[in-house]
C-alpha cells in the first residue's frame, strides 16, 4: 500500500479540472501541502460549503447559492434586457466587463445535431416563457461564433420573431488586434459587419 495514495488521488482529480494536466495538478497540490494552513485547509473547507450550497438558479440557470439568484431578484437589473449565453461561465465574462445592466438566461449548451441536443435539452423552452411572462423589450442573443452556437441563435430568433426585439453581439476584428494574427472566419465576419465612419 503507497504512503501517498491520498495525494496521488488528489493529483488525478486536480487534473481532471480544465486547464490542468497532470503536472500541473501536480505543482499545484504540492503547492497546497506546502501551504496547509493558508490555503489547503481552507480550500478544503471552502469546497465542502460550495459543494453542500451551490444550485442553478431557477429563473436564468446561473449558479449562486439561493434558488434564485441576486441578478434576478434585483430591480436594478429589470430593464427589459435579456442576454442570452450558452453557459454560466459565459455569463461571469459578461459581468466581468460590467458593460450590461440586464438580466441573463443560460442556456446550458447550444443545439446539435450531432450529439441529439434539442430545445428540450437546453433552457429554451423557459426562456420563450420569460419573453412571454416578463416585460421584456429586447433579447440579446451573445452565443459564441460556432457553428452549433449560430445554429441556436438562429433557431432563438425564429421562435421569438415578431415578440421582441432581437439582437447579437458584434463579431470581428477585437480591440487591438492585428490583421496578421486573426483567422479568415474572424476577418469574413469582420468585412461583413462593418460600419460607417
Amino acid at each position: 500500500m503507497s504512503s501517498t495514495r491520498d495525494i496521488d488521488a488528489l493529483i488525478d482529480l486536480m487534473a481532471r479540472l480544465p486547464g490542468l494536466g497532470p503536472r500541473s495538478a501536480r505543482r499545484a497540490v504540492l503547492h497546497l501541502i506546502r501551504k496547509r494552513a493558508l490555503l489547503l485547509t481552507p480550500l478544503a473547507d471552502m469546497m465542502q460549503t460550495v459543494a453542500a450550497t451551490a444550485r442553478e438558479c431557477i429563473n436564468c440557470g446561473n449558479v449562486g447559492t439561493a434558488d434564485i439568484c441576486d441578478i434576478c431578484t434585483s430591480e436594478k437589473r429589470a430593464n427589459g434586457e435579456i442576454c442570452v449565453v450558452e453557459d454560466v461561465a459565459d455569463l461571469w465574462a459578461m459581468e466581468r466587463s460590467g458593460v450590461f445592466k440586464g438580466r441573463y438566461h443560460v442556456l446550458g449548451g447550444t443545439l446539435s445535431a450531432l450529439d441529439a441536443i434539442g430545445p428540450q435539452e437546453l433552457r429554451i423552452p423557459r426562456l420563450l416563457d420569460r419573453v412571454r411572462d416578463e416585460a421584456v423589450s429586447e433579447v440579446i442573443l451573445a452565443l459564441n461564433a460556432t457553428i452549433d452556437g449560430q445554429t441556436t441563435a438562429h433557431y432563438i430568433a425564429d421562435q421569438l420573431e415578431g415578440q421582441v426585439r432581437l439582437t447579437s453581439l458584434a463579431q470581428g476584428v477585437p480591440i487591438g488586434g492585428e490583421l496578421d494574427y486573426l483567422d479568415d472566419g474572424t476577418i469574413t465576419a469582420a468585412m461583413r459587419a462593418r460600419k460607417s465612419i
